[in-house]
């Protein structure tokens, strides 16, 4: 397709993360009809939010290795009415439309090849979906948080048959420790505990540890106080993920034990 970066922003990066927005688009393409089924309202300003994490990352190289390092990124400028990136093709989009074909598959042909990569130089990779949610709109009788982190229950980070003594050796455990130790509300916190859990969308899953050996994903739901009303908490929560990320990849941490399934 020609000038397909008017639909999707993606750049081929120089360690192993890769940063997908599939929802924060809000370019409404007339060519493309509406979907029929599923949510259609994106994640506001979750967009935004990646580039500053990318711009942050960037940093963190720069003033630590001199170096002008980046990582990977992959971001729909689509509305979701138009497309849900993050659901299987037959209920991503209207099917009489060849251009939201096209762009489906090039997203997903496009995470597909950057994972490939960081496992071919890296041996390693990590993807960072990155979504919003309403915290008023969560269910009632959970506890309030601030982030969300999926996982399917650690098998798109660890693999299948995940043991219990391995459930906080990982990335996800790791950031979860960052933020408590700040204060910063977020769930999964404790196993015991009723939480308000999403195990990770199809983007997640697809290219997870469970599915491709040695590729790390991890769903991350920011909530509107985060993306839309406190700027001084989105700044703490953002340079916090961007220290347990670039030091998970620094360190080449290979104690999340993915090859135990």
């Amino acid at each position: 397709m020609k000038n397909i970066e008017n639909f999707i922003i993606y750049h081929k990066g120089d360690i192993p993360l890769i940063i997908s927005v599939p929802h924060g688009g809000t370019l409404k393409v007339k060519r493309i009809p509406f979907r029929s089924n599923g949510i259609t309202g994106i994640d506001k300003k979750t967009k935004e939010l990646a580039l500053i994490l990318i711009k942050k990352v960037k940093e963190f190289y720069r003033i630590r290795n001199l170096k002008n390092e980046s990582p990977s990124y992959i971001i729909s400028n689509v509305h979701r009415s138009k497309i849900d990136l993050n659901r299987i093709e037959s209920e991503a989009y209207n099917k009489d439309s060849e251009v939201a074909k096209e762009i489906y598959r090039f997203y997903h042909e496009k995470i597909k090849e950057l994972i490939n990569y960081n496992l071919e130089h890296f041996k390693t990779s990590l993807l960072i979906d990155i979504h919003g949610f309403e915290k008023d709109k969560r269910p009632k009788g959970f506890r309030d948080v601030d982030l969300i982190l999926g996982s399917n229950n650690l098998k798109t980070i660890l693999g299948n048959n995940v043991p219990r003594r391995f459930w906080k050796q990982n990335i996800r455990g790791r950031i979860i420790k960052k933020y408590l130790n700040l204060n910063i509300s977020i769930a999964p916190e404790h196993p015991l505990r009723r939480e308000y859990i999403l195990t990770g969308g199809y983007i997640t899953k697809k290219y997870g540890a469970s599915k491709i050996y040695n590729s790390r994903t991890l769903q991350i739901e920011f909530s509107d106080k985060i993306r839309l009303y406190d700027d001084k908490l989105k700044e703490i929560v953002l340079s916090t993920l961007v220290e347990a990320l670039c030091d998970e990849i620094r360190n080449n941490n290979q104690n999340d034990f993915s090859n135990i399934n």
